[in-house]
């Protein structure tokens, strides 16, 4: 877990899937935001953090890899959700790990970065809006589309290439994360949030 005194952005690798393009697109946002020093960056990647696919009951002891990945998001400023588009949603395992926790994401911004065929991922962001949005935490408006996704490939196999449009759009999403990190813990800290 981070120690540091910049705020945490937790970068959250939604699918679980064998061959999974996630991690290539989380590690291009985390060098990004990294780059720029506004946040102290808390990589997770659902594959690796074995949260339960079955939810307990209010009275079941919690599993340790449930309060292991608890104390991670409590401890987050911010979140960027990488979720790719599978029939027009989102990954099961990324809505059993949301499930699986309630306060730990109220009043956090939460700003999603898609990936799928022609839609970009963006009816599995549609619904995670709404997801969100029952969790008490802020979505940003913007979002970064990666509709096609293997186009964006340049010639030397790097991703995504020189003229991608998100290698633009990344600077706006984390300058408003940083805006609303800040701002919402301020005031979480002023006056703690009530759900």
């Amino acid at each position: 877990m981070p120690d540091t005194t910049r705020p945490v952005l937790a970068v959250i690798i939604g699918s679980t899937r064998s061959g999974r393009f996630g991690p290539t697109v989380a590690q291009w946002f985390t060098t990004r935001a990294r780059r720029r020093g506004d946040f102290e960056i808390d990589l997770i990647d659902l594959a690796e953090t074995r949260v339960p696919a079955t939810l307990g009951d209010h009275d079941d002891l919690v599993p340790p890899q449930v309060a292991e990945l608890g104390a991670r998001l409590a401890a987050a400023d911010a979140f960027a959700v990488v979720t790719p588009e599978y029939n027009q949603s989102f990954p099961a395992s990324l809505k059993t790990a949301i499930d699986w926790y309630y306060q730990e994401w109220h009043a956090k911004p939460v700003a999603f970065i898609s990936y799928g065929r022609e839609s970009g991922g963006l009816h599995a962001v549609a619904q995670l809006r709404q997801v969100f949005a029952e969790l008490h935490a802020v979505t940003l408006q913007g979002t970064i589309s990666l509709p096609c996704y293997w186009d964006l490939f340049a010639a030397d196999g790097s991703w995504p290439k020189d003229g991608a449009a998100c290698n633009t759009s990344v600077t706006t999403m984390l300058d408003q994360l940083a805006w609303w990190a800040a701002a919402l813990s301020e005031a979480r800290a002023r006056n703690p949030y009530v759900a």
